[in-house]
């Protein structure tokens, strides 16, 4: 008896482990640059985050609109995610200001999910925060390839290698926070950290 109850309980221990690992395994993300998250979003915004409500297994967070990079010509007022972290949901605290990429629902509703580009205002350094502007929207026509383990190979013109992965974090690297993919006058990319390439 005591060891059919003890082979139940680690039968049932094994089982839990295993939704756990299978729920955190639900969502994945590949790191992104910001300037492809910048370009491949319906929307980019600045906004802080001002109250929150649960709506029917989503999240719907109030946002104040600080500034849109990006988007339709409207304020945005709110934010809805997915109330489960398996489901890719984000998690996001009050009073506090972030950067937003995300996507525009048939509805007109903004979502965010966990692969999204979301970052603390704070967090960002001046170039990047400038190159929001325009910067990264100019390099939209330009692919970003990330590099991991040499060698990387570069199949189009028009590709720059992110070889801040190369290093421990990528995100943390010269290439994410101060570059980004340019087009120059020969209409092949390249890395450009500071000012956009001159017209020739």
């Amino acid at each position: 008896m005591t060891w059919s109850i003890s082979s139940c309980f680690i039968t049932l221990v094994v089982l839990f482990l295993w939704r756990i690992e299978d729920s955190a395994e639900a969502c994945r993300c590949a790191p992104v640059h910001l300037q492809q998250a910048f370009c491949s979003a319906d929307v980019v915004i600045r906004a802080k985050v001002v109250g929150v409500t649960a709506v029917s297994g989503n999240t719907n967070y109030d946002v104040q609109q600080i500034k849109m990079f990006k988007g339709p010509d409207r304020v945005i007022h709110a934010i809805f995610t997915s109330s489960s972290s398996a489901s890719c949901g984000v998690t996001l605290e009050l009073t506090k200001e972030y950067l937003f990429t995300g996507r525009m629902n048939t509805d007109g509703r903004m979502r965010i999910v966990m692969c999204d580009f979301i970052q603390y205002w704070e967090d960002l350094n001046g170039t990047q925060k400038k190159s929001l502007t325009q910067r990264y929207r100019s390099g939209c026509d330009c692919t970003i390839i990330r590099c991991s383990s040499l060698p990387c190979p570069v199949s189009a013109p028009d590709e720059c290698l992110w070889t801040d992965w190369l290093l421990a974090d990528g995100q943390s690297g010269p290439q994410a926070k101060y570059s980004a993919c340019l087009k120059r006058s020969d209409g092949s990319c390249a890395w450009y950290r500071g000012m956009a390439p001159s017209k020739k």
